[in-house]
């Protein structure tokens, strides 16, 4: 982690776990079956899955295999959001959220591209890993807890059906897999 990475993190620190696990709960209640909220959390899930499965990882081999399954998950769902999602919090009047988040997701992109330059079994990499589950630990939170929230309160049925229809083509597309 950069020295600028250690800086933000003491200023910025992490949610509790509590926290986090009061966000999901409620992102859950208010999800339908097959709605893009409710696929999305799926995709959160399995992303979470996908770090532990990198960092548990014993060989070389099976860390970058784990790696780039992580990859696939987290990059297919990142196009996914921000082709059906991040347009519609900014019709939703939450433009300013549309636009950290489709910077969040741009920043994991480019600190994905450089943990494969690191070696799978160094400190080097298990801190570049942890850096970036943080950090989309973090912007997890900020969409279960609040923005998809109010996307979802605020969009009548029609616009719902449009975005989840515009999230499971986006994701299909990239991952080649049907979203739940």
């Amino acid at each position: 982690m950069s020295i600028l990475d250690k800086a933000i993190a003491a200023i910025t620190p992490p949610e509790s776990d509590a926290a986090r696990a009061e966000a999901r709960a409620k992102a859950e209640a208010a999800a339908t079956p097959g709605s893009w909220l409710a696929q999305i959390l799926d995709h959160h899930r399995q992303i979470e899955s996908a770090f532990a499965a990198v960092k548990a990882a014993s060989t070389a081999e099976a860390r970058r295999a784990a790696q780039k399954a992580l990859a696939l998950i987290l990059t297919g769902h990142a196009i996914a959001e921000e082709a059906a999602i991040y347009p519609a919090l900014a019709a939703d009047k939450q433009v300013g959220h549309a636009e950290l988040a489709y910077q969040e997701q741009a920043a994991a992109k480019m600190e994905m591209g450089l943990l494969e330059r690191l070696d799978p079994m160094s400190q080097d990499y298990l801190d570049k890993l942890e850096h970036i589950r943080g950090a989309v630990a973090h912007h997890v939170y900020s969409e279960e807890g609040t923005w998809f929230l109010e996307l979802a309160d605020d969009v009548d049925a029609t616009e719902q059906a449009l975005i989840t229809q515009r999230y499971s083509e986006e994701f299909a597309r990239y991952t080649g897999k049907v979203a739940a």
